[in-house]
């Protein structure tokens, strides 16, 4: 009955990081000036941080430990190769993904300025 136990606590800890709400922080580069939402964020190298899952996910963006922005997104575990996915129309370039080594930040609602 121990060894039963001890199995089972060792799965739920081993399942614990899948199931988290929040993130350890990645490091994302934008090469160029992008709209997120009504934000205007430039190209740069950007923290990025997230909580929640599946389709509602609040994403944060920062640098210099200020909150650029934040924007609602849905997670889609999948392999990548890290990146950003953008559209442009007439003259804006729009951020569409996020992409990180095995999880995609889909966009998916206006953000809201940290500035």
């Amino acid at each position: 009955m121990k060894r039963l136990a001890a199995i089972a606590s060792m799965l739920v800890l081993a399942a614990a990081p899948a199931f988290a709400a929040g993130s350890k922080p990645a490091n994302v580069i934008i090469p160029q000036n992008v709209q997120v939402g009504t934000t205007q964020l430039p190209a740069g190298s950007y923290k990025l941080e997230y909580t929640g899952t599946g389709a509602s996910v609040q994403v944060t963006l920062t640098q210099a430990k200020k909150t650029i922005v934040t924007f609602a997104a849905k997670a889609v575990d999948q392999k990548n190769n890290p990146g950003v996915d953008v559209i442009t129309n007439g003259k804006v370039t729009s951020l569409q993904a996020i992409n990180l080594d095995k999880i995609t930040f889909q966009v998916t609602d206006a953000p809201h300025s940290g500035q």
